[in-house]
């Protein structure tokens, strides 16, 4: 199947009929199931995929398909009433974060997935604030109307308070639970009722309203319309004096609302189910932005750094941002590029700013899911994936040379969790190497770290199932058997007060000696600003040339840590004083007297463990709660509230990470299996002074 290839209908369509949207929500919503539907009903597949069977298109990898998630961004192009669908469905799992934040960066709209019982999740708000940072418009579609517990009203409510979103109600559920027969078109005032069809592509569209809804459709009606008439002046005038605007005129009004982020247009359905999908589609064509509608790209000229726009159109010069490297064991290495202006050609060259290189373009693929199609050009707001690049990394800008651009680079979170990996022989050694490579080049939230002192290698990731998936791939893909350590929490030390401190580095052997002399100064930084180095060294105390040796060995330094052996971090190092010899001094003495300044300074500095705090979320019947909130204060957690969401209770809690190993297994047999958990990484924070002296110990 992976190495099937796919014919899409005529691609080349104007910019007006292209959507580039994203499938984002909470895990468990019903992402894939909705991306699956969606592909069904628009004539993409012919059979629709379910998850519990395995057999879903966007879920390609064996982990995703044994473990009913999704671990990999995954895209696909679909036609919808003329208009061409570039969809990537997103993982909901916290570990995976960066597929959501390399896909929210690339894309124009986005549909985010709510459980009608579970409401607003922790994930979900998570998402929407993603989306938020890149301005990406959104429609909700509240999935799952026939769980038990389901409440269409209780989720809009918490779209308003919890996402601070302007909800507008496009559909009413007709029943819920069991008897969710279908929806109520608010605009059109026509039921929409699905059943003769057990796949729900055909569905009967009835002018009739069932008579226990028609009052709630008439005051739902008269709220939407004056929703959409107070987003413009001349609709609003003509609403108050009792002209009802047409159809067309509130849809165009609508559109422009939610392409500008004031309204968000609220759908209902079950997607497993078969139930409600057209309508969502409908409104992905209706009201999420082409790439025209969104704002030209904007970016800095790598060599006058002055501000520079590209057009939304193909005349104007190429560019692009690699958002996504995957590894596809028939064609190599795929670079997924968004392309924002001009247009590609197979066989042509591009321009890295970033490496200042030149990458050949071998092949243009349009990717369904693990399948791909062949194409010799790419345009302006089409998302294709590159074979050929060999240097360009996931954030990288490539761009026409004659017209250098820098795009904005992609932010990712730094990982929480780490563990030691070996290799079983000798040939799984050689194959690790290359692994652990492909692996850091596909995804920016893993880090490999080789510890000199013991020679083992560190992985590192944003949680026990992202590292977990990495060593299964690096097994059946790579095919390297390794044996793995127990996860470790990544702590990281600090400074609480500014001091000074003093390298002095002498060698005399005989010839030609070394001499490196300096004087920095250390000060706390805000919690997550990281490393600055200021170089202050005035009346040429310390050559030019040797300032970037001084701040290598402080950099050097940092990695290695004073306390306990983890990075220093959110520091300020100040470069003031020293000395040098015209013969003896050299890049590596300086280097050296740099790391042994910065050594002398911390330790005067008082110097402390971070730890990172995990946001916890647990979902339980009430009779278990009270057990769980004291398991949850034995393991020094902040409780912060309780929520309560139907028949269950939602425990809030911010908790020391290297406090929940194994809480999966404690949760299970604390509830009788009927609570679980959420947790996402929170901040960093101090470590008590008594269990750091334990840590410290164990290091020593």
């Amino acid at each position: 199947m992976a190495g099937q290839v796919i014919v899409t209908k005529n691609r080349n369509v104007p910019l007006d009929k292209i959507r580039n949207i994203g499938i984002i929500a909470h895990i468990d919503a019903g992402k894939t199931t909705t991306t699956e539907r969606i592909l069904y009903y628009t004539g993409k597949s012919y059979k629709i995929g379910d998850i519990d069977e395995g057999t879903t298109q966007m879920d390609w990898m064996p982990q995703e398909k044994e473990r009913g998630i999704t671990i990999t961004a995954a895209a696909t192009t679909t036609f919808w009433k003329g208009l061409r669908i570039n969809i990537i469905d997103t993982p909901g799992h916290v570990d995976f974060t960066a597929e959501v934040e390399r896909s929210l960066r690339v894309l124009d709209g986005g549909v985010t997935v709510l459980d009608a019982e579970e409401g607003v999740q922790s994930q979900s708000e998570t998402v929407w604030h993603q989306a938020d940072k890149y301005n990406v418009p959104r429609i909700c579609f509240i999935n799952k109307m026939d769980k038990l517990g389901a409440d269409f009203h209780r989720t809009v409510g918490m779209i308003k308070s919890r996402l601070g979103a302007n909800p507008a109600i496009m559909t009413l559920p007709i029943g819920k639970e069991h008897s969710f027969t279908g929806v109520i078109d608010l605009l059109t005032q026509k039921s929409l009722i699905w059943g003769s069809d057990e796949l729900g592509a055909e569905y009967d569209i009835k002018d009739e309203i069932p008579d226990d809804m028609k009052q709630d459709v008439t005051e739902y009606r008269h709220k939407l319309i004056e929703q959409i008439c107070e987003q413009d002046d001349s609709l609003l005038e003509k609403y108050l004096e009792g002209k009802e605007p047409t159809l067309a005129e509130l849809k165009k009004v609508l559109r422009k609302a939610t392409i500008a982020y004031k309204l968000v247009p609220i759908y209902c359905g079950t997607s497993l189910r078969n139930k409600g999908v057209q309508p969502l589609l409908d409104a992905i064509v209706d009201y999420l932005p082409s790439p025209l509608d969104v704002p030209s790209i904007r970016g800095v000229n790598p060599k006058t750094k002055a501000g520079e726009i590209r057009k939304n159109n193909a005349d104007d010069p190429f560019s692009g941002l690699a958002f996504k490297v995957q590894l596809d064991p028939h064609v190599g290495k795929l670079t997924y590029i968004r392309v924002y202006s001009g247009k590609l050609s197979s066989g042509s060259y591009t321009y890295n700013p970033a490496h200042g290189n030149q990458e050949r373009i071998g092949r243009i693929l349009l990717m369904h899911a693990n399948q791909r199609e062949d194409v010799n050009e790419a345009y302006a707001g089409e998302i294709v994936a590159i074979v050929g690049f060999k240097d360009t990394g996931t954030g990288d800008t490539v761009c026409d040379q004659a017209h250098p651009i820098l795009l904005e680079q992609i932010s990712f979170p730094e990982p929480v969790i780490s563990l030691a990996i070996e290799p079983k022989t000798k040939i799984d050694q050689e194959k690790m190497g290359m692994a652990l490579q492909r692996l850091t080049e596909e995804d920016p939230t893993f880090k490999v770290k080789s510890n000199p002192e013991t020679g083992q290698t560190i992985i590192w990731g944003m949680g026990e199932l992202h590292l977990d998936v990495l060593v299964d791939r690096m097994k059946r893909e790579f095919k390297v058997a390794a044996n793995v350590g127990a996860p470790q929490v990544a702590y990281k030390e600090t400074i609480k007060a500014k001091a000074q401190g003093e390298g002095k580095y002498i060698r005399q052997t005989g010839g030609r000696g070394q001499y490196g002399h300096c004087l920095l100064r250390v000060e706390p930084k805000n919690r997550g600003e990281g490393f600055e180095f200021e170089d202050a060294i005035k009346g040429a105390a310390i050559p030019n040339e040797f300032i970037p040796s001084v701040e290598k060995g402080v950099k050097e330094a940092l990695d290695k840590g004073v306390l306990a052996g983890y990075i220093l971090t959110d520091i300020k190092v100040t470069l003031y004083d020293g000395s040098y010899h015209d013969v003896d001094s050299s890049d590596i003495a300086f280097k050296i007297a740099g790391s042994m300044a910065l050594q002398s300074a911390v330790k005067q500095a008082g110097l402390i463990l971070l730890e990172p705090i995990m946001k916890v979320e647990v979902t339980t019947p009430d009779e278990f709660m009270g057990t769980i909130i004291g398991d949850l204060s034995s393991k020094r957690a902040q409780i912060l509230g309780t929520e309560k969401r139907g028949t269950v209770t939602i425990i809030i809690a911010m908790v020391p990470l290297s406090e929940l190993s194994g809480y999966a297994t404690t949760i299970r047999s604390l509830s009788q299996g009927r609570s679980s958990y959420y947790m996402e990484p929170s901040h960093y924070e101090e470590v008590p002074k008594n269990i750091t002296e334990k840590i410290v110990a164990a290091k020593v």
